[in-house]
């Protein structure tokens, strides 16, 4: 009885396996290939900011709007992981455990290069640049079989994953396997940018069967918990971070459902399939908070102001020429919440050299650091938030 329950088992196992390797993606419990678009992408869960009392709603709503953001014109760098070493370990449900590489293919590492390339071509002011090292690079990219597609948000990516080693986006199933997959990557740079999950937008007027959301995404092949769930499709997140006041059931951002999940809109009881590739209002947003840069800015000189009257989530840019090497002050002025960064040209290649973030506090953006003569760097101001006076103010000294 024993052997021949073995064997059923045996049998049973072979023939799911069989069934999961003619329709592609893998499964997160035994690493092989799963029903194809049945995976999502899990984001990260990580601490929702917290102001003081004493910073006004209206204030705070424009921080959060901008604060996952980047300053334009960072270049961003990104790595795969290459090493026999880069992985984990992970334990099965049968108790034993198996190792899980990072490392991934050619062909899968392909499609990621041309969803970074496909943003590129959008003509924003952020650029992607494929490194060889670990340390050079923000982006760190795994291809953990089983783990999902995710990634950390935005700016979360340095504040929340300081570790070299450890990755800041993953690819969990085969993004070779049909050309729109392609579209599970530009999803994932798409957070790597600062934007968020659309079905989430509090302006959807999605009303869920939340328990039959619960059971699909409990269920083969997610296996996420109750609070995955939640946070990453019941959870309304907050206005501020949204883009825009309407909802876009096409955006890239957007995850496909299953018929049986939405009860409201009643539209799309019968399920949602975005349509693919980036829309109209992700292209259109992109490009407000990315702008293509210009290619003269003003110069920033030493002791002498420059005055500013900016709008919510403007930036300004300024070139430095130092006409001399010593140690040098940056501040921002007046009364506004504002991210302040300075690079350095290397070549052609600006390389982050100092910056600071004073939103939420009392206190000015401010840093002091040494500069060459005869070297070249650009500073760059995003302006989260300012009062009605208007009276703002960049200075070097």
């Amino acid at each position: 009885m024993e052997r021949n329950g073995s064997e059923r088992r045996i049998q049973e196992l072979g023939a799911r396996l069989a069934r999961l390797e003619g329709r592609g993606e893998r499964d997160t419990q035994t690493g092989s290939p799963a029903p194809t678009g049945a995976a999502l992408c899990a984001l990260p869960t990580v601490p929702e900011r917290v102001f003081a009392p004493d910073v006004a709603p209206n204030r705070a709503s424009l921080i959060r709007m901008s604060a996952s953001k980047w300053v334009n014109g960072t270049a961003l760098r990104y790595y795969f992981f290459d090493r026999e070493s880069d992985g984990r370990n992970m334990t099965l449900a049968n108790g034993t455990s198996q190792w899980r590489t990072w490392v991934g293919g050619e062909d899968q590492k392909s499609v990621v290069r041309r969803a970074f390339d496909l943003w590129k071509t959008v003509g924003i002011g952020i650029a992607f640049t494929e490194v060889d090292s670990r340390d050079a690079a923000e982006i760190r990219i795994g291809f953990e079989q089983g783990d999902g597609a995710w990634s950390y948000v935005g700016r979360d990516i340095i504040d929340h994953v300081p570790a070299v080693n450890e990755r800041t986006m993953n690819f969990g199933w085969d993004l070779a396997r049909a050309a729109r997959e392609i579209d599970t990557a530009v999803h994932e740079i798409g957070h790597t940018l600062g934007f968020p999950h659309e079905h989430q937008n509090p302006n959807a007027g999605i009303v869920w069967d939340e328990e039959a959301v619960y059971r699909a995404l409990g269920d083969y092949p997610n296996y996420w918990s109750r609070e995955q769930t939640y946070h990453n499709i019941i959870r309304k997140i907050s206005p501020d971070a949204i883009q825009g006041s309407s909802w876009d059931p096409d955006s890239i951002m957007h995850y496909p459902f299953e018929a049986g999940m939405i009860l409201q809109p009643t539209g799309y009881s019968q399920g949602l399939q975005p349509a693919g590739g980036l829309s109209e209002r992700d292209l259109a947003w992109v490009r407000k908070f990315y702008p293509a840069l210009r290619d003269s800015m003003p110069r920033l000189a030493a002791f002498v102001a420059q005055p500013l009257d900016p709008k919510p989530a403007e930036q300004v840019n300024f070139e430095i020429l130092p006409d001399a090497t010593r140690e040098y002050t940056f501040q921002a002025f007046g009364n506004a919440d504002a991210v302040m960064v300075l690079f350095e040209d290397i070549e052609g290649d600006l390389r982050y050299r100092e910056g600071d973030d004073d939103s939420g506090v009392d206190r000015n953006a401010q840093f002091r650091t040494k500069l060459f003569r005869d070297r070249r760097y650009v500073l760059r101001v995003r302006f989260y938030h300012a009062d009605a006076s208007g009276r703002v103010a960049v200075m070097m000294w």
